[in-house]
């Protein structure tokens, strides 16, 4: 039976639906509600998967689907996968895959005091949501889809309602949430109003028609709603916050999928829509993503939140995928298309990349959480010992986002670095300036990027338990590992077969670009990737293994010859001359991130609370109690002072309702006269 991609695709929301309706349906019965509301998001994720690849393969945009009839005049819900949502609907569907078998084990712990089936039915509708929006094919569905998604993400974060950390989250993320959907929507209207149609084919290069001051509003607008639910600094607040309380399962969709639909919004928009970008709007982006880089992992490395610190890391990313993409615009604009497709696949890259990797940290965070139910570092420790399976794939993810090879992640920033190198060059006057600048804050990244997860798989998973719950820790069970190690093959085939993906990115680079890209970076039949100038590097993952695999012999031998018959011994860990080593005695979190908290102290204001409880003397303390805090500049600067002058604007608007209904009819008045004089 030879089945047609849009058959698939088709399938794939269909059984999303059924999945979502028998989580309802079953859910007074738990056990059964969990495996079929996840089994057929599995199911359903396989099946899109295989579209996807299908109509990436194809390299065209498939036929256009009609989901419903017309119900409202000008109103048609229909699909179209081009390229570039292929791509996205790869993205979602292989998490949607990893994560709906992790979910089978994970929702086990919900089991007597948690609705598993209603899990089960949001979460089923969140796949739904965001393969729709991917593959929209009009203006409508586009924003429906984009609703549907922000509630049905607004219902799985506020899933453990019952802490009022989770319900501040929740609203929090309902707000940002609803503010980035009025920017899209104004934003929208200003393309419409230059087309005059909903279709999205009819928008295609629409910008170049338009009115300078429209466009740029345009861009501003669409930069303000697709960066909010990137996760943009400084319009990333939801972001560390709504992470950490949000189920596991649900946080690893939140960063590996929610996000990248702001990507996927700034892509379509920005590539697809508005055509010739002026410089401004290249240079605002590599900003805004050079900024993001920097300031995600510094404020990572302050949190000993586990979740935290990967929110947080969420954020770093999305500034490196906005380096490429700033990148891209500033080539189209100086007329350099094919080191713009090189920015553009770094970007398309490292995108997949970190929905692959961040996925793969959170399972891992999920999994630690199940076993010892606490996401502070400081009361974990010991727990490779404890859950060996959990801390080699933990250990994968830390390695893929610390951009080390042989790992994905060492390509994707790879290839940033050779966009941004290649732009000095070829570039003039100021704007060649920024790429070597973005390129060192690149390079600062990647360094504190590895320094944090040295900080995070050590101080969790390494040294002697804190605490007791961390010494009872126990492995979690096979669908949670299973849905870690899918992931896990995923990081290391992204890393070592780059060149295969990028040509199935050619369609991508065409439909944006005009230049497809794989056949000029890939050379000795795929095995080497180069970065398109003869002066620019190479570089062979395969090869790099292929080293590796060849040394080993070396330490081999020497242990055959010189160690064979030496003698071993086994005692306790060196201790200073101590009786035995206590946890108190470890490196912990706060300790490791002081140094840097140290050296930008001016950005952190870190605040120390220290308590002192004495027996007789001032010289002998009983107790001693420190706590380290720091807070967010833009919280404090920005969102802060914000809230109180709304609070204070709301106070003094409240007094225009009175409760007289001739004050309201006279605001009726007014108001249709006003838009009498702007009709006119």
């Amino acid at each position: 039976m030879n089945l047609q991609p849009d058959t698939l695709l088709v399938l794939a929301l269909c059984g999303y639906g059924i999945g979502a309706v028998g989580g309802l349906l079953f859910m007074r019965r738990e056990k059964l509600a969990n495996a079929f509301s996840f089994g057929a998001a599995a199911l359903s994720a396989l099946i899109g998967l295989l579209a996807a690849l299908l109509f990436l393969s194809a390299g065209a945009a498939g036929p256009q689907i009609t989901l419903l009839p017309p119900l409202v005049p000008y109103i048609q819900l229909s699909i179209r996968p081009d390229p570039l949502g292929a791509f996205f609907l790869v993205i979602v569907s292989l998490l949607g895959l990893a994560l709906s078998i992790y979910s089978i084990g994970y929702a086990k712990s919900y089991f007597g005091r948690k609705n598993v089936g209603v899990l089960g039915a949001f979460f089923n509708a969140l796949l739904l949501a965001t393969t729709l929006l991917f593959v929209a094919d009009n203006i409508w569905l586009f924003l429906i889809s984009w609703e549907l998604t922000a509630l049905t993400a607004y219902c799985l974060v506020s899933f453990e309602h019952e802490q009022p950390e989770t319900r501040d989250a929740g609203v929090l993320y309902f707000i940002m949430a609803h503010i980035d959907a009025g920017c899209i929507i104004l934003g929208f209207l200003l393309l419409y109003q230059a087309s005059g149609d909903y279709n999205f084919a009819s928008l295609h290069h629409i910008g170049a028609k338009m009115a300078a001051g429209k466009r740029d509003a345009a861009f501003i607008l669409f930069l303000l709603g697709f960066g909010i639910k990137a996760g943009i600094v400084p319009l990333h607040i939801w972001l560390p916050v709504a992470h950490p309380v949000a189920p596991s399962n649900v946080s690893a969709l939140l960063s590996g999928v929610i996000i990248k639909c702001g990507i996927y919004g700034l892509i379509r928009v920005l590539f697809d829509f508005m055509g010739p970008p002026p410089l401004w709007w290249g240079v605002t982006v590599l900003t805004a993503g050079t900024v993001s880089a920097v300031l995600g992992v510094l404020y990572a490395l302050m949190e000993h939140d586990l979740k935290r610190l990967l929110a947080y890391h969420s954020i770093e990313n999305i500034g490196i995928i906005l380096m490429g993409l700033g990148a891209a615009l500033l080539f189209l604009h100086s007329g350099h298309p094919l080191l713009a497709a090189l920015g553009l696949v770094a970007g398309l890259y490292h995108t997949i990349n970190h929905a692959s990797f961040k996925g793969l940290l959170f399972m891992g965070a999920g999994s630690v959480l199940h076993a010892t139910h606490t996401r502070n570092m400081e009361e974990m420790g010991g727990l490779a010992k404890r859950m060996p399976d959990t801390a080699m794939f933990f250990l994968v993810g830390a390695v893929a986002i610390s951009a080390l090879p042989p790992l994905n992640g060492f390509v994707s920033e790879w290839l940033t670095y050779q966009a941004l190198l290649q732009g000095f060059g070829t570039t003039e006057s100021l704007m060649r300036l920024m790429f070597p600048l973005s390129g060192a804050m690149l390079a600062l990244t990647g360094t504190l990027a590895a320094a944090c997860f040295v900080k995070a798989f050590g101080i969790t998973f390494l040294a002697q338990p804190r605490s007791e719950p961390a010494a009872r820790a126990h492995e979690v069970g096979p669908s949670m590992r299973l849905g870690m190690a899918l992931l896990t093959l995923a990081c290391v085939a992204l890393g070592l077969f780059p060149t295969q993906l990028i040509r199935l990115l050619d369609p991508v680079t065409q439909q944006l670009t005009g230049l497809e890209l794989g056949p000029r970076v890939s050379l000795n039949n795929g095995l080497v990737l180069s970065a398109l100038s003869g002066k620019a590097g190479t570089i062979s993952t395969v090869g790099m293994v292929l080293m590796a695999a060849c040394l080993l012999p070396i330490p081999l031998g020497l242990w055959l010859v010189f160690g064979r018959k030496a003698k071993t011994r086994r005692g306790p860990t060196w201790d200073c001359g101590q009786r035995g080593l206590t946890p108190q005695m470890e490196y912990t979190a706060t300790g490791f991130s002081k140094p840097i908290r140290m050296i930008f102290k001016a950005l952190f204001r870190p605040r120390r609370d220290v308590q002192r409880e004495y027996d007789f003397s001032p010289h002998f303390a009983r107790k001693l109690r420190f706590e380290s805090h720091v807070e967010e500049v833009f919280v404090r600067r920005l969102y802060r002072p914000l809230r109180i002058l709304i609070l204070r604007v709301s106070r003094r608007i409240r007094a225009l309702q009175a409760g007289s209904i001739h004050a309201y009819l006279l605001y009726i008045f007014a108001t249709l006269l006003l838009l009498l004089i702007f009709a006119l």
